[in-house]
């Protein structure tokens, strides 16, 4: 058996150990309850509530307005009629262009104007084609709500309508041309002919005074008679 002084001696050294081991289990426990260990990432802060149903209300899209190009349906419709009109007029015979002629007058209302106005030109006369211009004319200088509605298709039949007025004053000048120089030429003819006529009957009057002359010769050779 050891004694205390010798069992000190021989084993202390193991106790001193023991106690710092222990020592720095301590330690590390301490500051595992201040600092998250390493490699351990804090948690993540909790996703925020969802807006309001006002504010999610007040983000949401607005109806959209209808556009400012889109004409009124009162508008769209008395375009759409004149324009049914016009597909109606386009197969009626003279006669009953005529008639619708007479039938729409001197309209005030601005659909029917037009409406004179197509029925007039599909007469295909100069006379008119003109009135349709004089009324097309008035349309355009009308400053009413229904009136601007039909100014884009005024507009483009005006410039059609004087289109075609230019080229049928084109037309008409060609033929006064044409028929200028056919009657140029047939005067011409008629000369050529009357100098062909002259010339024939100069030839023909030539030729009469040469058989007498011819036999001249043969009454000299012949003896007279005792």
């Amino acid at each position: 058996m050891f004694t205390r002084a010798e069992f000190f001696a021989r084993f202390g050294w193991i106790g001193l150990r023991l106690s710092g081991a222990a020592l720095a289990a301590a330690l590390l426990a301490a500051c595992s309850l201040v600092a998250p260990p390493q490699g351990v990432q804090p948690a993540a802060p909790a996703p925020a509530a969802p807006a309001s149903g006002a504010a999610a209300n007040g983000n949401a899209a607005a109806p959209s307005a209808p556009s400012a190009g889109t004409a009124p349906a009162p508008e769209r419709d008395v375009v759409v009629r004149v324009l049914a009109y016009a597909d109606r007029v386009r197969s009626m015979s003279t006669t009953e262009l005529n008639q619708e002629v007479v039938r729409l007058g001197n309209p005030y209302l601005p659909a029917s104007q037009l409406q004179l106005v197509i029925a007039l030109s599909q007469l295909r006369q100069t006379p008119e084609l003109i009135r349709a211009q004089e009324l097309l004319t008035r349309l355009l200088a009308n400053p009413d709500a229904e009136a601007q509605a039909l100014h884009p298709l005024a507009r483009l039949l005006a410039t059609r309508y004087g289109e075609q007025r230019r080229i049928e004053d084109l037309l008409d000048k060609q033929n006064q041309q044409t028929r200028e120089v056919q009657r140029r030429l047939d005067q011409t003819n008629e000369r050529l002919e009357a100098l062909k006529a002259i010339e024939r009957s100069l030839t023909s009057r030539a030729a009469a005074p040469a058989a007498p002359a011819a036999s001249t010769p043969a009454s000299r050779g012949r003896t007279p008679a005792p």
